[in-house]
């Protein structure tokens, strides 16, 4: 099973639109994917329609209280199933301080877990002991990012935290790749920033681009990734178009 982080500590990047559509894009294509919501917003797990049957969560397994396989939750499409968030995951973050091997605990709950391709982690918004579990357990991580200037600045943040879990805590970690989402193309600078990161990341940037489409936005109020709300829409067919590059940097590695 590989494991990939979906990351950004900058929020409103549309990181749990990938995780989730990523998710259900690789589920279509025949892949038996678990996708765990790392964040106590728990977006994913509602965007799923499974917010109401989550009573055990990712919160009890990274305590210890519960192995990982005993939380998982069926979704659509087939193949698709999810180790659900709620807002008690928040404590997780003091409550793992006083542990020990307190950035490794999801990486020992993945361990026994079998029969899947992919396990897919949408992390919060923050740099914080959640997101380095969760990196100390991905083989890679994907980064969505706007094209705007702070953005920028953020990666070189993220970029130095991946950088610093590899040379001490988790050697295989790599970037998988960065991909631009709720891209405007009349917008100026993005189309600039967009330059700037085909500049200087020729070999990890996504060629498929994720647009600013209203039915992504849609899609979590009826518990659906969008393309299982509207396959038809432009970005469910950008996330078509990212799942199968996604397969292709996979087989390439």
């Amino acid at each position: 099973m590989r494991t990939v982080a979906i990351a950004n500590q900058k929020g409103g990047v549309g990181k749990t639109t990938t995780a989730v559509n990523l998710a259900a894009g690789l589920a279509q294509a025949g892949k038996r994917v678990l996708l765990i919501d790392l964040d106590p917003q728990a977006n994913a797990t509602t965007g799923l329609g499974l917010g109401n049957g989550a009573t055990s969560t990712i919160y009890h397994v990274l305590l210890g209280e519960l192995p990982l396989s005993a939380v998982l939750l069926r979704a659509a499409p087939a193949g698709l199933s999810l180790a659900p968030s709620n807002p008690d995951l928040a404590g997780a973050e003091v409550e793992l301080c006083d542990r020990p091997e307190r950035e490794r605990h999801l990486k020992n709950a993945l361990i026994p877990v079998a029969g899947f391709d992919y396990a897919l982690i949408d992390c919060p918004p923050a740099l914080n002991m959640l997101t380095i579990n969760a990196l100390v357990a991905a083989d890679s991580v994907l980064i969505p990012m706007q094209c705007e200037y702070y953005a920028l600045e953020g990666l070189t943040q993220l970029l130095g935290t991946v950088r610093r879990v590899r040379a001490q805590l988790n050697p295989r970690l790599e970037v998988h790749g960065l991909l631009r989402t709720m891209f405007d193309n009349r917008n100026r600078l993005a189309s600039e920033v967009g330059l700037e990161l085909e500049r200087h990341f020729p070999d990890k940037l996504y060629q498929t681009v994720v647009p600013r489409n209203i039915r992504l936005a849609e899609a979590p109020s009826f518990g659906r990734a969008a393309l299982e709300y509207d396959p038809a829409c432009a970005g469910s067919r950008a996330y078509q178009g990212v799942a199968a590059e996604f397969l292709r940097r996979e087989w390439v590695e």
